[in-house]
């Protein structure tokens, strides 16, 4: 387990560094629809619950207004009237997520794991899902076997049906189940499913 998890390491800072690296002009063609269609900020930091419980600033590329969140959280919603023109677009091909490979860079997510969760969210999950707690056992990741298998979540049934995925993902973690998920993640954002 321990050569796994050093492995694990090396994997993700080699396919973060490439990530980075592969979509600088993404990136940059992305920060400009960004600042062209709406004030504000191009990245988005909102804090999240990762290993052991312990929360950090996960950064994703701005896909909402800046008001979006002024009467507080809220789960996001199918064709939610929040997202932008270029948010739906990034969101659609996952582009939103590319700046989380920092993330990753900095130890705090990993490529592959449980969809770090809000705090707020996070606290009245734990009261309603048995054994919610131990998706902070593993890093959060990029993606998951539940981000390939399941649609994004946007509510409780949501989070309790991805919830079983992770867990599956926690008790069969293998080089394995890792590859299969990389290349399920790859058909995803090709093929545009499961997102919202």
């Amino acid at each position: 387990m321990r050569f796994y998890r050093r492995t694990r390491r090396l994997v993700d800072i080699s396919l973060s560094i490439i990530g980075l690296v592969v979509t600088l002009p993404m990136t940059l063609i992305v920060a400009i629809a960004i600042k062209l269609e709406s004030k504000g900020p191009i990245f988005y930091f909102q804090e999240r619950v990762g290993l052991h419980g312990k929360t950090f600033k996960i950064i994703k590329f701005r896909s909402m207004r800046t008001d979006a969140e002024s009467k507080g959280a809220v789960w996001a919603l199918e064709n939610d009237p929040r997202v932008t023109s270029t948010g739906r677009l990034i969101r659609k091909l996952r582009i939103d997520e590319i700046p989380q490979f920092i993330n990753i860079l900095a130890g705090e997510m990993s490529m592959i794991g449980p969809r770090p969760e809000r705090p707020e969210f996070v606290c009245q999950l734990e009261q309603k899902i048995p054994f919610y707690s131990e998706r902070h056992l593993v890093k959060p990741g990029l993606t998951g076997w539940a981000q390939v298998c399941y649609p994004y979540g946007a509510s409780f049934e949501d989070a309790k049906e991805k919830h079983q995925y992770d867990l599956y993902y926690i008790k069969n973690q293998s080089p394995l189940l890792d590859t299969i998920i990389l290349f399920d993640t790859f058909r995803v954002v090709l093929f545009g499913r499961l997102s919202r």
